[in-house]
């Protein structure tokens, strides 16, 4: 009888490596909410709002920092 080499399927990346994706994606989602809002309900009445510094400055930073969590993600070697 043949013997069956039964490997156990390994995963791409290790816990450590999703955990990191997940905090990466919270930190863009949080972005996103953060430039979510800052509208008028009267399109004749403008809403100065919109140019408030968390969606000018503090959600695009979040983004961009919630991306870079994700590139460190993917690009850290799971420990052996």
């Amino acid at each position: 009888m043949k013997e069956k080499n039964t490997k156990k399927p390994a995963f791409l990346f290790a816990k450590n490596n999703y955990i990191i994706m997940i905090i990466g994606l919270l930190v863009i989602a949080l972005g996103f909410i953060f430039m979510a809002g800052g509208g008028s309900d009267n399109p004749e009445v403008f809403n100065e709002e919109i140019y408030n510094w968390q969606r000018i400055r503090l959600a695009p930073t979040l983004v961009i920092i919630g991306l870079g969590i994700q590139i460190y993600a993917i690009l850290a070697t799971p420990k052996k």
